[in-house]
């Protein structure tokens, strides 16, 4: 089909770079949805965890309810779940097999590929934020405080943890870091104040503040438990990991 002499239509080419960054999104997402053991990371872990602890008096909590301590607790694990340890596996295998270096030679930019791989880490986050509001709010939940405080405490958390794990996936064989982000997954599900106060630690705890996962899930309970403002420590030390994770996966990140 010809719409004058010389001239065809379609007309060949790579389409608009918006157009491709959104299909490569959806394709990400459809993709961790599918995924049984993302699934199970995401999803299944923090809820079980949010059920159990709120329901059964095995983890000293402090003063007033367990969920109200839990929940932004949790919240913070689901942010880990998903831009660190889930991204980091995926990514980590799909470079092992050879899909991020024919993905790379694609007219899709390298830096449009991982704008369409934080977008699909968000869509699940929006998910699980609210199947674990919805399921707190089930088990008695009374959060407080400034929404604003609270998303912008979630997007530099997600920001810390996606560099985190792309720089692990990029850096680092593919079993070495389903192995590597799964141990650190566990390691900071007990020591990053999700379940067990800081305080527990004793001295401790101070050093163990300053962990992402720490930082993100006191933020969210001085906000969502305590009513405060604007938690600017925690903003601070998730904007430190943040930059300094997403340089280092810039630097180091190999695609082969």
């Amino acid at each position: 089909m010809t719409t004058a002499p010389g001239t065809y239509a379609p007309r060949p080419g790579a389409a608009p770079l918006p157009r491709m960054i959104g299909a490569q999104a959806a394709l990400e997402t459809r993709m961790l949805l599918r995924n049984g053991e993302q699934l199970l990371l995401t999803v299944v872990i923090p809820t079980l965890l949010l059920v159990l602890f709120s329901s059964v008096d095995v983890v000293d909590t402090g003063s007033g309810k367990a969920v109200d301590f839990l929940t932004p607790g949790i919240l913070a694990l689901a942010v880990m779940s998903t831009a660190f340890t889930g991204q980091a596996i995926a990514t980590g295998f799909e470079r092992r097999y050879g899909v991020l270096k024919r993905l790379a030679s694609s007219p899709l930019p390298r830096w449009g590929l991982m704008t369409a791989k934080t977008a699909a880490v968000l869509v699940t986050e929006v998910l699980q934020v609210i199947l674990l509001t919805v399921i707190a709010f089930a088990l008695g939940w009374s959060p407080h405080g400034n929404p604003a405080a609270v998303l912008l405490l979630l997007v530099l958390g997600t920001a810390a943890f996606s560099g985190l794990g792309l720089l692990m996936a990029g850096t680092l064989k593919a079993e070495a870091t389903l192995a590597a982000a799964n141990l650190v997954f566990l390691l900071l599900l007990v020591g990053g104040g999700v379940i067990v106060p800081l305080e527990k630690f004793g001295a401790a705890g101070h050093v163990l503040g300053l962990l992402p996962i720490s930082a993100l899930s006191d933020g969210l309970r001085d906000v969502l438990q305590h009513g405060a403002g604007m938690p600017w420590g925690d903003l601070a030390i998730l904007a430190v990991w943040a930059v300094v994770g997403l340089a280092a996966a810039g630097k180091f990140f190999r695609w082969e």
